[in-house]
């Protein structure tokens, strides 16, 4: 590996702001131990599922049925 790389020419990726934003949310327990299982089944980081399956929900137009009493 180099000691000192010439990074004068670099340019901003100008994609980087737009590929993921972060935000806080209130996700119960149990939610979360199932995600973190998964992940070890799958070895993927279980943040990466909850997105994977949160932008499937998204794409499909995917709704809840949700009934109020």
């Amino acid at each position: 590996m180099r000691r000192h790389y010439d990074f004068s020419k670099a340019q901003k990726n100008p994609y980087a702001g737009k590929l993921k934003r972060s935000v806080t949310i209130r996700i119960d327990q149990r939610t979360i131990d199932y995600f973190k299982n998964l992940s070890v089944s799958t070895g993927i980081a279980y943040q990466t599922l909850i997105n994977l399956y949160l932008r499937e929900c998204a794409a499909s137009g995917r709704k809840l049925s949700l009934q109020w009493k």
